[in-house]
């Protein structure tokens, strides 16, 4: 669900923000510099056992006092993506600034003051919210993780901010059903368990499941971003894991795929996406296979066309052509619009005028 305050009188723009904030996170004392005209959005998915918020704000503080957590206090913890600018937050006698990309620990339970400072335009952020309960570390361990610098470009890390960014565009899209809504939060949660396992050394208190999921995750994330090299192979993935290929084969045989089936699809989805997209029009055809890691032209074409059937060259050439006549429409149809506008304007102006 998404909502914003665009529609609302700008007087009324902040105390709207703020209502949202408690219900959906923790009551704060909020403050900024644009309380008079706060233009906000939020986008909120329940996902099975955790939270999701997707927020976009101009500059603000949150204090969080002892007397607010005493009134009302959820029990979690959140995990935050930050996705633009900064933001510097204290609690629990330590304080950090966080930048894009990073991630940032929080908890309900403890006061705490942040401070979201945009060097240009809103500040973005994903939110995670994770039950207490449902994580099976100590708290007293994880305390040394709040209002810490998590970089979102190493480790573990790198798996759990690849995750939730995919998650965020799911949930902004609204298009998953109820089951499958329980199924993300379930991976959400086994990965932000594992990254913060490792953060604190405390991975052998997670659950067997748990540790699948998140190698698993680990796994996918590692393919994803070395697609384009022709020697990913098992062998060479279950080697930068520390697993057999055995074990990495039983890893998916749940799946609908197979690992290297699954492989080549994600290779044949992303030529797809090159072929049809207009800017790349001038790459050669060969070019692009060598990109998602086809060695051979004459492989690619003929992987290409039991997949999507037809060979590359005519699969671009055909979705160019629509693509081209889809922008003609486009454009034709503004044109039209703008000379009736024009055509508008010149009778109220003879209207007016008589």
């Amino acid at each position: 669900m998404t909502m914003s305050n665009e529609n609302l009188p700008a007087e009324d723009r902040f105390e709207w923000w703020r209502e949202q904030m408690a219900r959906d996170s923790v009551p704060t004392m909020a403050s900024s510099p644009y309380a008079d005209d706060f233009r906000a959005t939020a986008t909120m998915a329940e996902l099975g056992p955790v939270r999701l918020s997707l927020l976009t704000f101009p500059e603000v503080r949150a204090l969080r006092t002892p007397a607010l957590v005493r009134r009302s206090d959820p029990e979690l913890y959140g995990l935050n993506l930050i996705t633009s600018n900064a933001l510097w937050i204290a609690q629990c006698d330590q304080d950090a600034r966080f930048g894009r990309g990073d991630l940032m620990l929080y908890d309900s339970s403890q006061p705490f003051d942040s401070r979201a400072v945009p060097r240009a335009g809103h500040e973005g952020m994903l939110m995670l919210h994770i039950p207490k309960a449902a994580l099976p570390l100590r708290p007293e361990r994880l305390n040394r993780l709040l209002a810490c610098r998590l970089p979102g470009d190493t480790g573990m890390n790198t798996v759990l901010v690849h995750y939730l960014r995919g998650l965020a565009s799911v949930v902004a899209r609204g298009d998953v059903g109820e089951a499958e809504t329980q199924r993300l939060g379930e991976v959400a949660l086994a990965l932000a368990a594992a990254t913060l396992a490792g953060q604190i050394d405390a991975e052998d208190r997670l659950a067997p499941e748990t540790r699948r999921q998140a190698l698993l995750s680990r796994i996918e994330t590692f393919v994803e971003l070395n697609l384009g090299d022709p020697e990913l192979t098992p062998a060479v993935i279950a080697a930068h894991h520390h697993i057999s290929v055995g074990y990495l084969h039983r890893l998916f045989q749940h799946r609908e795929l197979t690992l290297t089936a699954w492989i080549r699809h994600r290779r044949l989805e992303c030529a797809r996406a090159d072929l049809t997209d207009p800017r790349l029009r001038l790459r050669p055809v060969h070019a692009v296979g060598a990109r998602w890691g086809f060695r051979h032209p004459a492989d690619f074409s003929r992987a290409f066309r039991a997949a999507h059937g037809l060979p590359p060259v005519d699969y671009r050439r055909a979705a160019l052509a629509a693509g081209g006549g889809a922008a003609r429409q486009e454009r034709q149809g503004r044109q039209r619009r703008q000379e009736r506008q024009a055509s508008d304007g010149r009778v109220d102006a003879g209207t007016r005028s008589g």
